[in-house]
C-alpha cells in the first residue's frame, strides 16, 4: 500500500495510572516514573441520565477518552466522522449474557442485548452528541488499535475531513478472563485530519510493513502494552510526548505484518 499522510490534532487517554493525556505526557516522555493504579473513569456528562444508567464500562471508557481528546481543541464533536475499535467490546456484559444463557430461564434483558453489539459505544456516541456523520466499528484482536488508526487515516484522506478514533478495551470476568486475559481497562482517542491545523501535534506517515513491534523502555509500561490491546498505542504516544522527531514505529497489527508509522513533530 502507499504511504498515508495524516495529521494528529488531539489525544485523549484513560488508563491504569494514565488518567488523561495532560497528566500522562510527562510519564510517557520518561521525565517521571510510571506508577500503576486502577483505571479511573470519570462519569460522562455527554449522556442523558437515563442512558448513563444503562451503559457499561466499555461505553463509559470510550466516552471518557473521547472527551479528553475533544477538550483540548476547538472541535465540533457532532460533525466528526468516527471510528470505534476494540478487541472484545464489553466484557462484563458478555459475561452476564453467558450466565443468563446458561441458567434455567435463559432470559436476557433488552438493555443487555442492546449493549452486547460491537457498535454499542458508537450508538451511544450518536445519541450523546447528536452526531449524524458516519461511524465505523471494527475489531482486529490485538491489532485493533493499529487497524483503527489505519481506518481513521484512510477515512480522513478520502473524506478530506477530521476523524475521531476511539480504541478501548475492558477485562473479562472469569472464566472468560482465563481464555482471553486483558489486564486493565484502557481507552485512547485521537483526532486525525487530512491537513495540518494550528492544533496539530504531529504528522503521521502510515503504511503496512514488517518489523519487530516497537516496545516501551519502561518495564511496567511494556507490560501494559502487551496485556491490553488498546495499550499498543503507547509507543506512538511516547514518541509524541517526548517530541521524537522522525520516530519510526511498528505497531502490532497481525502476526506477520505491522502498521509502520513515521512520526514528524
Amino acid at each position: 500500500m502507499s504511504v498515508l499522510l495524516v495529521h494528529l490534532n488531539a489525544i485523549g487517554l484513560c488508563g491504569p495510572g494514565l488518567e488523561n493525556w495532560a497528566a500522562s505526557r510527562v510519564v510517557l516522555s520518561g521525565a517521571a516514573p510510571y506508577v500503576t493504579a486502577p483505571t479511573m473513569i470519570a462519569p460522562s456528562d455527554y449522556l442523558p441520565a437515563a442512558e448513563r444508567r444503562r451503559v457499561g464500562t466499555a461505553v463509559k471508557l470510550a466516552l471518557a477518552a473521547a472527551k479528553d481528546a475533544l477538550s483540548a481543541g476547538d472541535f465540533d464533536a457532532s460533525q466528526l466522522l468516527s471510528v470505534f475499535s476494540s478487541s472484545g467490546g464489553d466484557g462484563d456484559n458478555c459475561h452476564t449474557i453467558c450466565e443468563a444463557l446458561a441458567s434455567s430461564d435463559r432470559l436476557i434483558s433488552p438493555t443487555r442485548f442492546t449493549n452486547s453489539v460491537h457498535n454499542a459505544p458508537s450508538g451511544y456516541w450518536g445519541i450523546a452528541l447528536k452526531a449524524r456523520p458516519a461511524s465505523t466499528s471494527i475489531c482486529a484482536f490485538d491489532g485493533s488499535f493499529a487497524m483503527g488508526l489505519l481506518e481513521a487515516a484512510t477515512q480522513a484522506l478520502m473524506a478530506r475531513a477530521p476523524v475521531l478514533l476511539i480504541a478501548y478495551d475492558t477485562p473479562y470476568p472469569e472464566p472468560l478472563r482465563t481464555c482471553r486475559p486483558i489486564a486493565s481497562s484502557m481507552g485512547v482517542a485521537l483526532v486525525v485530519s487530512h491537513q495540518r491545523t494550528s492544533a496539530t501535534l504531529a504528522s503521521l506517515q502510515v503504511q503496512l510493513g514488517k518489523a519487530p513491534p516497537s516496545k516501551m523502555p519502561d518495564a511496567m509500561l511494556e507490560a501494559l502494552r502487551i496485556n491490553v490491546p488498546a495499550a499498543r498505542c503507547l509507543p506512538l504516544l511516547r514518541a509524541i510526548a517526548g517530541r521524537e522527531t522522525n520516530a519510526q514505529l511498528a505497531l502490532d497489527l497481525f502476526d506477520n505484518q505491522q502498521l509502520m508509522v513515521k512520526v514528524g513533530i
